[in-house]
């Protein structure tokens, strides 16, 4: 009986999200041929609880990280052809550590980790569903960390709190707008550079009152603003006449947080 049950939540969870993003059929298919880099996976910690109840829900982990690389190019590109990061190799490990997720590494050689302890967490009320949604929302923000752009021209990650802002905004944006958070993960208040979730949601709001092609507009604008600034990044994205702190009062006021 637990076993049809696992198995019915799983079905349930996958029809409701195929239905969910029925409508990223058609830009998904545009990267149906466009090589995501090679998925290397390795199950680092085979004897931990939380191995077993990954491969119990990704049987395919190589094809299942490829589709999501997919779903996260259509995201942030308009087309094949656009200035793609170029990622060659995705070495992806389950790792018994703490922690829930990071990607390392650059030049096309990406490393991300998935720790088994946060999936024994995840799973702590036998909710495979549950699973299986923290799962791919995880996955979506850890690849956009490997295909996104970066801004240029401010420094680095880790010595400038602008471009360390855009880099998590924009993967918790990617995963925002693929449906990898749950009704209720919106932060209220803050401020536009919180980054993750603060930001991400955000840039989301603005795709869908601003300009629907705001979160491809505002990942390129990374090689057309230098140096990068969100209000430059603003102003050439949706007009001159748009003012960053002003949208986020704007959008705080839309959401109820003022």
């Amino acid at each position: 009986m637990k076993r049809k049950l696992v198995l019915f939540n799983l079905y349930f969870l996958l029809t409701v999200t195929v239905y969910a993003h029925s409508n990223k059929q058609n830009e998904i298919s545009i990267w149906d041929k466009y090589d995501a880099g090679w998925i290397l996976f390795e199950d680092k910690a085979p004897h931990a609880q939380g191995s077993d109840i990954y491969h119990r829900i990704i049987t395919d982990p190589e094809s299942y990280i490829t589709e999501q690389a997919k779903v996260v190019l259509s995201t942030l590109y308009f087309s094949p052809g656009d200035s793609i990061v170029p990622v060659d190799k995705i070495h992806y490990t389950l790792e018994d550590i703490d922690g829930v997720s990071a990607k390392g590494g650059g030049n096309g050689e990406v490393s991300i980790f998935y720790s088994t302890r946060h999936i024994e967490n995840s799973f702590a009320e036998n909710d495979t569903a549950k699973l299986f949604f923290e799962t791919r929302g995880v996955l979506l923000h850890e690849l956009t960390h490997a295909y996104q752009l970066e801004p240029q021209g401010i420094g680095s990650y880790g010595t400038n709190p602008v471009f360390w802002a855009f880099i998590e905004g924009i993967a918790d944006a990617v995963r925002v707008a693929n449906g990898g958070f749950g009704p209720d993960a919106r932060p209220k208040g803050g401020n536009y550079m919180d980054g993750y979730r603060t930001t991400g949601y955000f840039f989301v709001w603005l795709r869908d009152h601003k300009d629907k092609e705001f979160l491809r507009k505002i990942n390129r604008s990374t090689l057309e603003i230098v140096p990068w600034s969100f209000d430059a990044a603003i102003k050439h994205v949706l007009g001159e006449e748009y003012n960053i702190d002003e949208l986020w009062r704007e959008y705080q006021i839309a959401v109820g947080d003022l």
